[in-house]
């Protein structure tokens, strides 16, 4: 039985945290103000979805086809486009 060593226990929060503070300085590059509100709203209600939409941010900014920093509008554009349609269901009685 082997137990981790406590340098690499401490070395990765060290990198958690240098790659959220990364993620962050990304995404204030990428995001309006208004952008970024609703995105930090988004990750309140449903971060696996505000995961996978600062994803594909980081993305699109990493292959440069994000030149300007994306307005509140252009965000909702993206959310439609991501988002996966509801189903809706109707139940006949008789």
């Amino acid at each position: 039985m082997s137990f981790p060593d406590s340098d690499e226990s401490q070395e990765r929060p060290l990198n958690e945290e240098e790659f959220n503070a990364q993620k962050e300085n990304i995404l204030k590059q990428v995001l309006s103000s208004e952008a970024r509100l609703r995105l930090n709203n988004i990750k309140m209600v449903k971060p696996e979805l505000s995961n996978h939409i600062e994803q594909y941010l980081i993305g699109m900014a990493s292959q440069g086809k994000i030149r300007s920093p994306l307005t509140d509008d252009q965000l909702k554009q993206i959310l439609l486009s991501i988002q996966q349609p509801k189903r809706d269901f109707k139940i006949n009685r008789r």
